[in-house]
């Protein structure tokens, strides 16, 4: 008689179905990490199409003692509050002219700082109104969306206006190229009509720009959301390697396509792979916010919020494993060094899957420093702005370090650009 042997990936699924396996609890189970490799083993099984009852039994029993032993292995993260925060706010920074918004800002959701040590600021048109998605429809020349200031602050380019519906993803490429990305997905916002001078509907594109506003590539279709190799549906961040390839982290939630995805492009454009859907498996996405390609292994970072994980890739799409230690993120930046920067919220698992731009009861937000080889937990940077006088907005949302270490938040809900340095 013929035997089969099995191995895990079989006894996964002897255990249970896959759905049933990948819908563990695993908070209450083990760490992040275990869970991962548990649900990797699962979602690779083949189906076995008959076997019997005892044998299902001892495929129970090994899964079980699978789990424990790699709950065992995992190590234990101190909570944020527990870490050090050697890092001191700079006051008034940076110098914004009277004459615009009177010196004040509206939302800010995204933060790079290019090679040159300029600083580059993508945010919305000094508007706060829909709070925590502030549109730039309407706002004019006098309120443009992308400036460019120097290490001092001192403002040197301002430009963008008539561009944007719902400014979100933005990064320089190495060669100074400027990519942004635009959620608006409606026709018409507070009543106005979504729509740029030639009168087509702002959003769900990404643009590659000059350093003086002119566009230079768009992938995607402007005003037109969907699933395709030539599509996107809010897509929330793009990011550039070395070699110039483009990877676009798309499906801000909530949108209509159900994306959560990353999408690959050539460097002139052309389409070359799309991973994950919207989902929290290995691999999947649920509101994909933030994406980074860099480190010294060049991989890519992709900050999935509604999951509550940094979840990291080859440029390949290949899963390597995903992080919870460093909370509900909004921004991921990783510095040549290594180091990875995060903008944060951490909650309670009641809260974790609700609305993230509300502040939730007992909600702790910040910036988390950490490594991007091994996740441990270096620094946390309390975020200085009281909760409580936060309607609609997450903080932190985007997140950049220069050559220095210094490090530069953009503050959605808060209305503020932040400037750290670190207290030698």
């Amino acid at each position: 008689m013929h035997r089969q042997v099995l191995g895990i990936q079989d006894l996964a699924v002897l255990a249970g179905d896959r759905a049933a396996i990948a819908g563990l609890d695993v908070g209450k189970i083990c760490s992040t990490m275990a869970v991962q490799r548990l649900r990797s083993y699962a979602g690779r099984c083949a189906m076995v199409s008959a076997v019997r009852s005892g044998m299902v039994f001892l495929a129970g029993m090994l899964m079980a003692g699978l789990a424990t032993a790699a709950c065992a292995q995992q190590p234990q993260y101190p909570k944020p509050t527990d870490l050090p925060n050697p890092y001191r706010l700079v006051e008034d920074w940076p110098t914004l002219p009277p004459n615009m918004n009177g010196g004040r800002w509206g939302e800010v959701i995204r933060v790079h700082v290019h090679s040159d040590g300029n600083i580059w600021i993508f945010h919305r048109c000094f508007n706060t109104v829909p709070p925590g998605s502030a549109t730039c429809v309407g706002r004019g020349e006098a309120n443009p969306p992308i400036l460019q200031f120097d290490p001092s602050g001192k403002l040197l380019k301002a430009f963008g206006a008539g561009l944007f519906g719902y400014p979100h993803g933005f990064t320089v490429d190495h060669d100074g190229n400027l990519w942004v990305s635009d959620v608006n997905d409606t026709d018409t916002v507070l009543g106005m009509p979504a729509r740029n001078a030639a009168g087509v509907v702002l959003g769900q594109e990404v643009l590659k720009l000059d350093q003086n506003g002119k566009i230079l590539m768009m992938l995607g279709k402007m005003g037109v959301g969907g699933s395709g190799t030539d599509t996107f549906d809010r897509p929330t961040g793009v990011a550039v390697a070395a070699n110039g390839d483009i990877f676009v982290s798309d499906g801000h939630s909530p949108n209509k396509s159900n994306n959560g995805r990353v999408v690959k492009f050539s460097k002139d454009g052309r389409f070359i792979k799309t991973w994950g859907h919207k989902g929290s498996a290995p691999g999947d996405f649920d509101d994909p916010h933030d994406i980074f390609v860099g480190g010294s292994l060049g991989r890519v970072y992709v900050a999935d919020r509604r999951n509550s994980r940094i979840q990291i890739f080859d440029q390949d799409g290949n899963f390597i494993t995903a992080w919870q230690q460093f909370g509900q993120p909004s921004s991921v930046f990783v510095a040549p060094d290594d180091t990875l920067y995060v903008g944060a919220a951490f909650r309670d698992e009641s809260t974790r899957r609700n609305e993230s731009a509300r502040v939730q009861p007992g909600e702790l937000r910040g910036i988390v420093v950490g490594s991007a080889i091994d996740g441990s937990l270096r620094a946390f940077i309390p975020d200085p702005t009281d909760p409580s006088t936060i309607d609609r907005g997450t903080s932190a949302s985007g997140i950049a370090a220069d050559a220095m270490g210094n490090i530069y938040a953009a503050d959605v809900g808060a209305h503020k650009l932040r400037k750290y340095v670190r207290v030698r």
